[in-house]
């Protein structure tokens, strides 16, 4: 099947038909003019030198799109555990895969998980409802958690009496085969 080049294609728009084009081409009208204007440039940005490299204590995860670090890194949170694991494997791919995002976003998962176990390993049950923003929704957007708050419970009530119903089915359905198995 021959596909036709985008350039060729009727459909395209011409520039001038296209509201706001070349909107900064007049240099009067530049909206980062403060910013990009350097006659006032005192040397600051001609002459910078790049920062010294901070020197971590922890393991850093670096993508393997750059080749150099960047001057400051965060070092609260270093990667460990299962989900350490998971964001080591995540950095051999490149950002543009989305599996190496969606190994992070699963070590996010992890992540919790393994901090709920850690809570609970010291003796510290996890305040759920503060985790997740209840008394701030509370305050903030009460017709939403209410709404969000009667879906999970009617989502219980319902899987309740499916569990419920099963249940009875599986004790007269066994009740039945007893039976039968007496009569024969």
């Amino acid at each position: 099947m021959q596909r036709t080049a985008k350039t060729l294609s009727p459909a395209l728009a011409g520039p001038a038909t296209i509201p706001g084009w070349g909107v900064d081409a007049d240099a009067r009208n530049d909206p980062t003019y403060p910013i990009r204007d350097q006659s006032r440039d005192h040397g600051l940005t001609r002459r910078w030198d790049r920062p010294p490299v901070q020197q971590p204590d922890v393991e850093i995860l670096q993508s393997i799109e750059h080749i150099r670090p960047p001057a400051v890194v965060g070092t609260s949170v270093p990667p460990r555990g299962v989900s350490g694991a998971m964001r080591r494997l995540a950095f051999r791919w490149s950002e543009s895969n989305c599996l190496h995002w969606l190994i992070l976003l699963g070590a996010d998962r992890v992540d919790v998980v393994e901090g709920v176990v850690e809570d609970l390993s010291r003796g510290t049950l996890p305040n759920v409802p503060a985790e997740m923003g209840v008394g701030a929704a509370w305050r903030h957007d009460r017709e939403r958690l209410v709404t969000r708050l009667a879906l999970v419970a009617g989502t219980i009530v319902v899987g309740a009496a499916i569990a419920t119903n099963v249940r009875r089915e599986r004790a007269a359905a066994r009740l039945a085969a007893q039976t039968a198995d007496r009569a024969v």
